[in-house]
């Protein structure tokens, strides 16, 4: 039998990984799960990433754009007048305010690269282009501060399941910027 052409099994199986590590966590993703989650043969998601690790970096990948979409899309951090620690505070205020979910899976596959050092290149691309990103309207020492206190805000939020204060987001990055 021929093999069926499926351009899109690839993508299939990071999103079924995605969803997975939504629901489950990092503990329930395998290659068998993946692949019952897309409806494709296991063969096809070890064809695709030999290893599970491997997945996992397509899936931090992935996930991780989702804020750095949105930092690329506010407008106002190229704009030099703009009160740059307003908008960092709004623009966190949003992404936590959307989709928990998607947020929470970022950050459990962020913080898996703990424990699996084939996701630490990806979790480090992250954080230096969101400091690049930053660095336009600071210096690059300041940016890659910015990153480490929004992400401690984040999760600080994120773990004790407090509500966002952009009041506090917004004073303290104002005293990181100076």
């Amino acid at each position: 039998m021929a093999r069926r052409y499926d351009p899109e099994r690839r993508q299939r199986i990071i999103d079924a990984a995605i969803r997975i590590v939504g629901r489950k966590g990092i503990a329930g993703l395998s290659h068998r799960s993946a692949a019952a989650e897309a409806d494709v043969p296991l063969g096809s998601t070890t064809y695709h990433f030999k290893t599970l690790d491997e997945l996992m970096v397509a899936a931090l990948r992935q996930a991780s754009e989702g804020f750095a979409k949105a930092v690329s899309a506010r407008g106002a951090l190229e704009d030099p007048r703009s009160d740059l620690a307003e908008e960092l505070a709004q623009l966190l205020g949003e992404w936590m305010a959307g989709d928990r979910t998607g947020v929470e899976l970022e950050y459990e596959l962020y913080l898996a690269a703990l424990r699996r050092p084939a996701l630490r290149p990806v979790a480090a691309e992250w954080c230096a282009g969101l400091a690049e990103q930053l660095a336009r309207r600071t210096d690059p020492v300041t940016a890659r501060a910015l990153v480490a206190l929004m992400d401690g805000i984040c999760l600080q939020v994120l773990l004790t399941g407090a509500e966002y204060d952009a009041a506090y987001a917004r004073e303290m990055l104002g005293r990181v910027i100076g």
